[in-house]
């Protein structure tokens, strides 16, 4: 699953989250959060751990 960069952004700054908060709230490394924003892809369940921390449903913050 590919997360689209420009959401991700776009969510984080809504709620005026760092990397590191949103890593800390989703139990994603940070690592893997960068990687993600920076195009990676990740798994499902990343995906919805994120979501989550988020406060979105995935199908928002998905490619």
């Amino acid at each position: 699953m590919r997360i689209d960069r420009i959401k991700l952004v776009a969510e984080l700054a809504k709620r005026d989250m760092t990397q590191k908060r949103l890593a800390e709230l989703s139990g994603v490394s940070r690592a893997t959060i960068n990687s993600i924003r920076g195009g990676k892809s990740c798994s499902n369940a990343v995906g919805q751990k994120i979501a989550d921390a988020l406060e979105v449903k995935l199908e928002k913050i998905v490619e």
